[in-house]
C-alpha cells in the first residue's frame, strides 16, 4: 500500500504529462480529472502511470532519480490512519517520535531526525504542504483534511525543497478543485468511541474561469488509556478543521490558486504510562530499584509493565493547537517555461499542560511538578521559481527562496514538596529567524537515455534569541533553576548540492547514483530551564549522501521492482541527551558528534492476476553514533560510539495484498490485508536498555463492499488483528522509572467507514 501498489493510487495519470505541453488551463483540466483512477488504466496491461512533483515539475515516478515513497488517500482511510505517526507505520524508511505536546513530535527518515522542543532548530526532515515549507515538526502533526497522496523523499533534498531538508523531505498533497461537480461525505466509527465524520464538495463556480474545492471535518476519540484519579479515559482526541482551494484561470497562460485551511486539535495525551520503576543503566545493565517511586505507584493503583495502560494524574496532560495558513500560488507560462510563486503566510498556536511528575500527590523524596506552555509561532514564505521546457540537453528548475519565522512562548512550572513550600518559575522566550536561499536544478541531456544531475543550493540563515526566567527560588530545586537572562543572535552561509548520473536502460528500466551534501542551519537550545551553557549556538549539522539506485518494470509491467542503496555521513548531528535538574530529567540539545546511517531499501509490487494486486516494501538501515562527543556534567554515560541510532530500527518492512473484482454490474467486493513488522528500536541516544521496544509486528485487514448504482462504499477494518502491544515510544520518567507511550493500534480495535458520492 505504499507507492508501487499501482492499483490503489489516486494519483495523476498519464495524461498529466501531456498537459505539460498543453495550456495550463487544459493541464489543470487533466490534473482534476483524476478522482477515478480506474478510468485511467492502461487497457493493454491494467497499469496506472505514478506521477510525482519530487523535483518541483511533473514526472513519472518511475523516472525519478530520487528514492521516494508513496501514501495515498486510499491507503489512508482503509487503515484509519489521518496524520504523519499513523501514516510511517506503512513506510519503511520513516519513523515517528510522539509525546504528550505537539512540540516534541518529530520525523525521522532512514533514522536521521531532531528531538527538541526549542524553538531555535530546524527538522533535520523538511515537512512541505501543499509547496509551503513548515519550518517547526509540530505544525506538521495536525490531521492532514482532503489528502491526496504524500511522498516521502529519502535522503538530502535541499537542492529543490527549502527550508534545508538534510535528511528527508515530506510531500503532502491536498485535493485540488475539479471542473466537474462532485460532492462527498464519509462517516467512520471505531471501537474506543472513535468517530470521524467530513463532508466536501469541488465544482466549477464560474464556468471556464473559477473552481473551488472545500471539505470540513469533524474527528474524536475517547482514548485507551484509564486516569484513576478522575476515572476517565484519556490518550484520545478532538480534531476539527476546514480547508478550502479556490483556482482562477483567467487566460490560456495563467492559473492562481488560493489555499486556506484551519486545523483545531485537543489531544489529551498523558505523559507517558509507567512500564518500570526502575532504571537500567548502560553499559554495565546495573538495575537501580527506585523503592519511593515504586510504593507511590503502588499506593495509587499503578503497577508498571509493558501492559500498564493506567495513570493517576491530578493535572490533565493535554495539547491543544490551533494550526492553518493561507497561501496563494501562482503558475504562468511564457512560451515553453512555466514561472511559479507561491506566497504563504502559516499561523501555530499551541497550549499544552503535562503533569510532570505523573504522580495524584507529592510523596517523601517525590514532589508535585506541574507545568503550563504557550506558544504562539508564525510564518511568512514567499518562493518563486521557473521551470525549463523538456526535450532540450538543459532542462531545469531554478529559483528564489525567502522565510521569515518569529516565535514567542511562556512556560510555567509549579513545584509542591511533602510538607514543603512550593516554589514557581516563569520563562518567557522566543526566536526570530530568516532563510535566504537561491537554487537551481537541471539534466544535461546527453542523449535521449543518459544524462547527468546537477543541483546547487546556496543559502544564509539568520536567528536571534531572547530568554527570561524567573523563579521563587534563588537555587535550583527540583526541574527549576534560578532566575537567568540572556540573548544572542548567529548568522551562517551554508550549500547544497546534487550531481548525479542516470541510466535509461530500457522503456522501463532506469538506473541512477548521485552524491547530495546536505546542510541544517545553526540552533539555539531555547528551552524552559535553559543556562549559560545553552548560550552558545549549536554549529550546522551537514552531511555527504550516496545513493545508487534502479527502478524497473516487467511483464508488461505487471511487476514494479524498486531498489535504492544508501551511505549517509552526518557530522555537527544535533540531538537531545538526558541532564537533570536537581534530581529530575530534563534533556539538553548538543552537537552530539559524527553519525552515519547506511542501507538498502526495496519497493516491489505484483499484479500476477487480473484482480489481484501484491506488494512488499523493506529498509535494510544501519543508522549508528560512529563519535559521540560527551557534553560536561552527563549524567548518564556516553560510551554509545557504534551504537543504534533512536528511532531507527534496522530492519523494517510492509507486506500487503489486494484483491478487487466486480461481483456484477452493480457491486465490486475488495479484501485487503497488509502485515507491518519491525526489528528491536533504541528510543534513547543514551543506549538504555529499557528503553528498546523489542521487534513487533502488525496485520491489519479490511473488506469494501461498492454500490455503483447508489455511489456508495463501506468498508470493514480491523487493526492489529493478532493484538499486538507496543510502544510507540519510550524514555524515562520526570522523578524517575520508565514511561510507554501508547499508540491508537496498542490493541486489537475494529470499525467500518461509509461513503457516499452525490
Amino acid at each position: 500500500m505504499l507507492a508501487l501498489t499501482a492499483a490503489s493510487v489516486s494519483l495523476c495519470t498519464a495524461q498529466s504529462l501531456a498537459a505539460e505541453k498543453k495550456d495550463l488551463r487544459e493541464g489543470y483540466s487533466s490534473a482534476t480529472k483524476k478522482q477515478n483512477p480506474e478510468k485511467s488504466l492502461e487497457n493493454s496491461s491494467n497499469y496506472e502511470q505514478i506521477t510525482v512533483t519530487v523535483r518541483r515539475r511533473s514526472e513519472p515516478l518511475q523516472k525519478v532519480p530520487v528514492a521516494t515513497s508513496i501514501f495515498t488517500a486510499k491507503d489512508a482511510a482503509r487503515n484509519n490512519v489521518h496524520d504523519l505517526q499513523g501514516i510511517f507505520q506503512f513506510v519503511p524508511s520513516a519513523n515517528f517520535r510522539t509525546s504528550a505536546s505537539s512540540k516534541d513530535r518529530t520525523v525521522f527518515v532512514r533514522g536521521i531526525g531532531t528531538i527538541s522542543t526549542s524553538p531555535g532548530v530546524e527538522p533535520s526532515v523538511s515537512t512541505v504542504l501543499d509547496g509551503v515549507v513548515l519550518a517547526r515538526s509540530g505544525q506538521a502533526t495536525a490531521d492532514l483534511l482532503d489528502l491526496e497522496h504524500i511522498e516521502v523523499l529519502r535522503g538530502p533534498q535541499g537542492t529543490l525543497f527549502g527550508k534545508n531538508a538534510s535528511a528527508g523531505a515530506v510531500n503532502i498533497v491536498t485535493a485540488a478543485p475539479t471542473e466537474a461537480f462532485h460532492a462527498h461525505a464519509d462517516a467512520s466509527y471505531f471501537s474506543g468511541d472513535e468517530y470521524r465524520l467530513s463532508a466536501g464538495a469541488s465544482g466549477t463556480l464560474i464556468p471556464s474561469k473559477l473552481t473551488a474545492i472545500g471539505s470540513v471535518l469533524v474527528g474524536g476519540y475517547t482514548g485507551n488509556v484509564r486516569n484513576v484519579y478522575n476515572s476517565e479515559t484519556v490518550n484520545g482526541y478532538q480534531h476539527r478543521g476546514a480547508r478550502t482551494k479556490l483556482a482562477w484561470t483567467p487566460d490560456d497562460q495563467t492559473r492562481v490558486t488560493l489555499g486556506l485551511d484551519y486545523m483545531y486539535s485537543n489531544d489529551a495525551v498523558p505523559n507517558g504510562v509507567f512500564s518500570s520503576s526502575s532504571h537500567v543503566a548502560y553499559p554495565t545493565g546495573t538495575v537501580t530499584n527506585n523503592a519511593a517511586l515504586a510504593q507511590a505507584l503502588s499506593s495509587e493503583g499503578i503497577h508498571p509493565s509493558s501492559n500498564n495502560t493506567r495513570v493517576n494524574n491530578n493535572t490533565l496532560s493535554k495539547s491543544i493547537d490551533h494550526n492553518g495558513g493561507a497561501s496563494i500560488t501562482l503558475d504562468r507560462k511564457f512560451g515553453d517555461y512555466t514561472l511559479t510563486s507561491i506566497s504563504a503566510y502559516r499561523r501555530w498556536q499551541n497550549t499544552q499542560d503535562q503533569d510532570y511528575d505523573q504522580l495524584s500527590q507529592p510523596y517523601p523524596s517525590l514532589p508535585q511538578l506541574a507545568d503550563h506552555g504557550w506558544l504562539d509561532f508564525w510564518q511568512a514564505s514567499q518562493e518563486v521559481r521557473i521551470a525549463s521546457p523538456k526535450g532540450h540537453f538543459f532542462d531545469y528548475v531554478a529559483g528564489l527562496y525567502y522565510l521569515h519565522t518569529s516565535d514567542s512562548e511562556t512556560y510555567d512550572r509549579s513545584l509542591q514538596p511533602y510538607g514543603g513550600t512550593s516554589t514557581s518559575g516563569h520563562a518567557d522566550f522566543g526566536t526570530t529567524g530568516n532563510n535566504y536561499a537561491a537554487f537551481a536544478e537541471g539534466n544535461l541531456n546527453f542523449t535521449k537515455n543518459f544524462r547527468a544531475i546537477l543541483g546547487l543550493r546556496l543559502l544564509r540563515d539568520d536567528l536571534d534569541y531572547r530568554f527570561n526566567r524567573t523563579s521563587t527560588s534563588a537555587s535550583a530545586v527540583t526541574g527549576i533553576r534560578p532566575d537567568y537572562s540572556s540573548n544572542g543572535s548567529t548568522a551562517h552561509n551554508g550549500y547544497v548540492d546534487r550531481i548525479g548520473l542516470q541510466y535509461d536502460v530500457s522503456h522501463d528500466i532506469h538506473a541512477y547514483f548521485t552524491y547530495s551534501h546536505g546542510y541544517k542551519g545553526p540552533a539555539y537550545n531555547v528551552f524552559f530551564n535553559m543556562q549559560n551553557t545553552d548560550a552558545k549556538s549549536l554549529r550546522p549539522e551537514q552531511n555527504n549522501s550516496f545513493e545508487i539506485g534502479l527502478k524497473s518494470q516487467f511483464l508488461h509491467r505487471r511487476i514494479t521492482a524498486n531498489f535504492a542503496a544508501f551511505i549517509e555521513d552526518f557530522s555537527n548531528y544535533q540531538a537531545n541527551f538526558l541532564d537533570t535538574v536537581a534530581g529530575a530529567t530534563v534533556t539538553r540539545l548538543i552537537n552530539a558528534g559524527t553519525v552515519s546511517s547506511k542501507g538498502v531499501e526495496g519497493d516491489i509490487t505484483a499484479r500476477p492476476f487480473r484482480y489481484l494486486t501484491v506488494g512488499g516494501n523493506f529498509a535494510y538501515t544501519y543508522a549508528t553514533v560512529d563519535h559521540f562527543n560527551c557534553p560536561a556534567g552527563a549524567p548518564l554515560s556516553c560510551n554509545v560510539n557504534g551504537q543504534p541510532l533512536p528511532f531507527a530500527p534496522r530492519w523494517k518492512l510492509v507486506l500487503n495484498a489486494d484483491y478487487t473484482r466486480p461481483l456484477n454490474d452493480r457491486f465490486t467486493l475488495s479484501l485487503d490485508s497488509d502485515y507491518t513488522w519491525q526489528s528491536r528500536t533504541q528510543y534513547s541516544l543514551t543506549e538504555t536498555p529499557d528503553t528498546i521496544q523489542k521487534a513487533y509486528g502488525i496485520w491489519n485487514l479490511g473488506t469494501t463492499i461498492e454500490d455503483k448504482k447508489h455511489r456508495l462504499r463501506l468498508t470493514l477494518i480491523m487493526r492489529n488483528a493478532i493484538n499486538t502491544h507496543y510502544a510507540s515510544y519510550m524514555g524515562y520518567g520526570s522523578l524517575g522509572g520508565v514511561v510507554n507511550w501508547l499508540p491508537r493500534d496498542y490493541g486489537r480495535y475494529g470499525g467500518f467507514t461509509l461513503h457516499k458520492d452525490f
